[in-house]
Parts: structure tokens; sequence; C-alpha cells
């Protein structure tokens, strides 16, 4: 795989390719992907099939085969996505956006192993607005669209469930539903202070 070309006086062009939605980026361990556009999720499973997510990530960021050791592994474009292949020689240029990468990873571990799957879906609620999210008059709109099948799946507990507390948190006024996107109301959620 050609990560870049050479243009003219010796400068180069770093590749950039787009993927569909529900399609896999290119596993290697000499190249990243810088994602320009579009949400990738970066996931294992396990013996007894159980997907388990291991981050959501977004504009700015860099996933790769090498910076997990899961095995095994993959990286799904949960909306169509455009990235930049940086081959081993140009990872300097991505430091900071590494060092966000392992941070981002520890907060999402923080979400994962809160003592109640209510407080897990809370916090990665709050954390879908920040990252991902727009601010609107009441609060954040999480601008990405996930099935209650994949919030359940990122904090390990069943899609009714997911589907029970969503009802529960509209009912409670922490959140707002619309017709494919969610409202997290500044006033009302319990954790707002909890910047991730």
């Amino acid at each position: 795989m050609t990560a870049y070309r050479y243009l003219s006086a010796g400068t180069i062009e770093l590749k950039r390719s787009q993927f569909p939605r529900r399609s896999l980026l290119p596993l290697g361990r000499d190249y990243l992907w810088q994602i320009e556009s579009g949400v990738v999720r970066t996931s294992t499973w396990l013996e007894d099939g159980t997907n388990v997510t291991l981050g959501l990530w977004g504009a700015g960021d860099v996933v790769s085969r090498v910076l997990s050791k899961a095995d095994p592994y993959q990286m799904e474009c949960l909306t169509a996505v455009e990235a930049t292949l940086l081959p081993v020689d140009r990872w300097y240029q991505v430091n900071d956006v590494l060092i966000k990468h392992i941070q981002q990873f520890q907060e999402f571990l923080e979400i994962l192993h809160c003592r109640s799957v209510e407080t897990s879906l809370l916090r990665l609620l709050i954390w879908l607005a920040n990252k991902f999210g727009q601010e609107v008059e009441r609060g954040q709109r999480i601008e990405l669209r996930l099935t209650h099948q994949e919030l359940s799946e990122i904090i390990g507990t069943t899609r009714v469930t997911v589907t029970r507390l969503l009802k529960d948190f509209e009912n409670q006024g922490i959140i707002e539903r619309l017709p494919r996107k969610l409202i997290v109301l500044h006033d009302k959620s319990p954790f707002w202070h909890y910047e991730i």
C-alpha cells in the first residue's frame, strides 16, 4: 500500500481515502489512519462472540492496528469516513494526537467501569455530547447516530436495558429525544459538571 506520492520539489502528498459507512479501515502495522471526517469504532470480540468497543474516534484522531494489542481487532466506519494514511516515517507529526488518543482511551475506560449501567450510559451520553455534539439552546445535541444495540455493545449491557434507561432519562428530563438525535439537557444532567 503506497502511503504517499512525491510531488515537485520533493514535497510529499499523503494518501487520503474515503470509506463508506459500515466498511472497515485496512489494518497494518506500518501506518496510522488520521481521521479527517466521520466516526470510526475500534473493537475486538471475545471467545463467546461478545463485541467489545475499544473506542469511538472522530476528526483529528488517529487509529491503527499498531495502537492495540487486541486480537482480533477491527476499525469500523460508523459513518462515511475520510482518512489520511500516515506512514511510519511521518508519525512524529502526530505526537500530540497520539497522546490525546491515550487520554481518550482512558476516559472511555472510566465510562465502562462505572458501578451501575445507568451511570455508565449517562456518562457515555455526556461524553458523546462533548465529543460529537453541537451546542443548542437547551443542551448538547449528539450528532452521531447510534442505535440502541450499538450503545448497549459499548457499555456491555442489553439493548432492552438501554431502551428502558433512555426512556427513564427522558421522563426525568435528563435527555430530550428527537427523531434520530438526542439532546443531553444542561440543567438536568446530574453529571454535567463531569468533563471528560
